[in-house]
C-alpha cells in the first residue's frame, strides 16, 4: 500500500436525485460528478444522500474513477435508500443498518418510510496497520416536515440520532477514526445535536473550529435568543455553515426567479449582503482521533468549508437544492512519537509501539478551551467563495492542534437526565399516539367488515342493477380500504410499539448510569420491575 496519508479530505452532499421528482436530475447529478473530480483539495471520502437512482451513482462513479476508485451504492427499502459512499482506499466491508424507527407507511405522499432509510457503514483501509481504517456512517435522517408542539416525527429524529450515536461509539471504541456524514435534518446543539455528540467520542467539526455559529436559522427561537442581528447571506455561508435554505441556492428561489435560469440565458448573482433569514445547517460532519496510543498520534480537523457551491455551466442552476460541507483532517503526533520520527516521512509507528502522551503544561484558559473543545483560533469571514478555516497557518498551531486531539480523546460531555427526560417525553407522547392509531384502525377494519357484509347482503333484495353495482362497488373498496388500515393496526403499529418499548428501555438504562443509579432490570420471578413496574 502507498505512503500512508497524513491528511484526509472529506465531502458530504445531498444531491436532490429523485427519481421522477428532482428537476434536472441527470445533468446536476452529472455536473457532480465532474466538479468531484476536479476539487481541490481533491476528496478521499464522499458521502451522497439523495442518490436513488443507480444511474447516477454510476455516472458519478465514471466521472471520479480516476481519483475515487472504490464505492458503494447501498440499497434499501422499496425505492432505496438514496446513500453512497466513494472512497480512494478499499472498503473491506460494508452494511446498510436500517432505523427501527423510520416514518410511517400511511404517509405515503412523503417517502420516508419506503426508501428504508438507516446508515450506510463501511470500513476503509488506509493502511497496512490493524488501526489504519476509517468506518465511515452515512446517513439521511427523517425530514422535519412539522416543527413545535405539532412535531410528529421528532421521536423518530432523536431515535435515528441515538441508534448512529451508538454505531459511532462501537467503531471508536475499535480504536478506528470514526466518520458521521449525511444530511441529518437537525439544527445544532438541538436534543439530536446533543444525543450524538454525547453519546459518541466524535465532534462536529465545523464547530470545533467556528464554536459561536448559529444554532438554527435567524427565525427560529434559539437563534432569536442569542441575540444576534439577522446574518447577510455571505456570513451565514462563511461562519454558520448554512447549507440549506440560502439565497445562494437557486432551488430556493421563486418560481419566476427561476424562470431566469436556462441555456443561454445571462448568469443570475445574489448580493452576498442579502439579509437570510431561513438559512441553516441541515448537514453534518462527525469526526473522531482515531486509536491515539496505537497510532502515535491522532487526527484533528484542520479545514471546514461549504462546498459545491457552484452552477451548472450550462443550465445556471445550483447543483442540488442543498450545498456541501467538506472538511480536512489532520494526522498529529504525539510529541514523543514527533520526536522519534524526525527523519521519517511517515507520522505513523508501523510497529504501533505503546506511547504515552506528553504532559504539556497548559494555562487555566488553554484548560477551558480543551474543555469545550473549542481551542482553534477564530476563522476569518474574508471571502466570498466558500466558508474556509485552516488552522496550519504556521509551525505554532502545532500546539493548537495538540490542544484539540486531548479536546478530542477527553470523554465526551454527557446528556443531562434532564435530556433523558426530554427525550422519554417524546417517546411517552408517540406511545399514545401510535395507540391512538392502532385502536381506531381497528375500529375502521371491523366498521367496514360489517357494511361489507351489509352491502353484499343488500344486493339480494334491491330492485335495479344500478343499486346492487353501486352496493358491490362501496363494499368491495370499504373494505379494500379497511382491510389496509386493519393491517397497519396488527402488523405496522404493534411493531413500531415494540421499537418504541426498546428505545425506553435504552433510554432509562442511559440515564441510570448517568445519575450513578443501578440501571432498570426486572426482578426474576417476581414480575416487577425496579423503575415503578414496568414490564419489559
Amino acid at each position: 500500500m502507498a505512503e500512508l496519508p497524513t491528511e484526509i479530505s472529506i465531502v458530504t452532499l445531498n444531491c436532490w436525485g429523485l427519481k421522477y421528482i428532482s428537476k434536472l436530475r441527470r445533468e446536476r447529478l452529472t455536473e457532480i460528478g465532474r466538479q468531484l473530480a476536479i476539487a481541490d483539495p481533491q476528496p478521499q471520502i464522499v458521502a451522497l444522500q439523495e442518490c436513488f437512482c443507480h444511474e447516477d451513482y454510476l455516472t458519478i462513479r465514471r466521472e471520479t474513477r480516476y481519483i475515487l476508485p472504490y464505492g458503494k451504492f447501498y440499497f434499501a427499502g422499496a425505492f432505496g435508500g438514496g446513500l453512497a459512499i466513494l472512497s480512494k482506499w478499499p472498503l473491506e466491508e460494508s452494511t446498510m443498518y436500517r432505523y427501527p424507527l423510520n416514518g410511517r407507511p400511511t404517509a405515503f405522499w412523503r417517502g420516508d418510510w419506503y426508501v428504508g432509510k438507516g446508515v450506510a457503514c463501511a470500513k476503509i483501509r488506509y493502511g497496512p496497520g490493524p488501526k489504519h481504517i476509517i468506518e465511515v456512517f452515512n446517513t439521511h435522517t427523517h425530514a422535519p416536515y412539522e416543527s413545535g408542539p405539532k412535531d410528529s416525527y421528532i421521536c423518530h429524529r432523536t431515535s435515528q440520532s441515538w441508534e448512529i450515536s451508538k454505531l459511532l461509539r462501537g467503531a471508536a471504541e475499535r480504536g478506528h477514526l470514526v466518520l458521521g456524514l449525511g444530511d441529518f435534518n437537525m439544527l445544532p446543539l438541538s436534543l439530536e445535536h446533543q444525543i450524538v455528540t454525547s453519546h459518541a467520542p466524535v465532534q462536529d467539526v465545523w464547530r470545533v473550529l467556528h464554536p459561536d455559529s448559529s444554532v438554527g436559522p435567524a427565525y427560529h427561537h434559539a437563534e432569536k435568543a442569542r441575540g444576534r442581528a439577522v446574518p447577510t447571506a455571505e456570513f451565514n455561508i462563511l461562519e454558520n455553515c448554512a447549507t440549506s435554505d440560502g439565497p445562494f441556492n437557486t432551488w430556493r428561489w421563486l418560481p419566476k426567479q427561476q424562470k431566469r435560469l436556462g441555456i443561454g440565458k445571462p448568469v443570475v448573482t445574489v448580493d452576498p449582503s442579502t439579509p437570510d433569514l431561513r438559512g441553516k445547517r441541515l448537514d453534518y460532519i462527525f469526526a473522531g482521533a482515531g486509536d491515539v496510543t496505537a497510532n502515535g498520534g491522532g487526527w484533528v480537523v484542520k479545514r471546514a468549508a461549504v462546498g459545491m457551491m457552484m452552477r451548472h455551466p450550462e443550465l445556471g442552476c445550483s447543483l442540488s437544492d442543498h450545498f456541501a460541507v467538506e472538511a480536512t483532517l489532520k494526522f498529529v503526533p504525539l510529541k514523543q512519537q514527533r520526536d522519534n520520527n524526525n527523519n521519517n516521512n511517515s507520522p505513523f509507528s508501523n510497529s504501533h509501539q505503546t506511547i504515552e502522551p506528553t504532559t504539556t503544561l497548559l494555562n487555566d484558559a488553554d484548560n477551558h478551551l480543551i474543555q469545550t473543545g473549542t481551542c482553534l483560533q477564530e476563522p476569518s469571514s474574508q471571502g466570498t467563495s466558500v466558508a474556509e478555516a485552516d488552522a496550519d497557518t504556521d509551525t505554532d498551531d502545532n500546539l493548537t492542534y495538540t490542544k484539540q486531539l486531548l479536546a478530542f480523546n477527553s470523554p465526551p460531555p454527557r446528556l443531562p437526565p434532564s435530556g433523558y427526560d426530554q427525550i422519554l417525553s417524546l417517546i411517552h407522547k408517540y406511545v399514545a399516539r401510535e395507540r391512538s392509531q392502532l385502536k381506531w384502525r381497528a375500529y375502521h377494519f371491523f366498521s367496514w367488515l360489517g357494511v361489507s357484509i351489509g352491502c353484499l347482503v343488500a344486493v339480494w333484495f334491491v330492485p335495479r342493477n344500478f343499486v346492487a353495482f353501486i352496493l358491490m362497488l362501496v363494499s368491495t373498496l370499504g373494505l379494500v380500504g379497511g382491510t389496509l388500515d386493519g393491517l397497519m393496526s396488527l402488523l405496522f403499529f404493534r411493531s413500531e410499539l415494540r421499537a418504541l418499548k426498546e428505545y425506553e428501555f435504552e433510554i432509562l438504562t442511559a440515564k441510570a448510569l448517568a445519575e450513578g443509579k443501578t440501571p432498570v432490570v426486572q426482578q426474576v420471578g417476581t414480575g416487577e420491575d425496579v423503575d415503578a413496574g414496568k414490564q419489559w
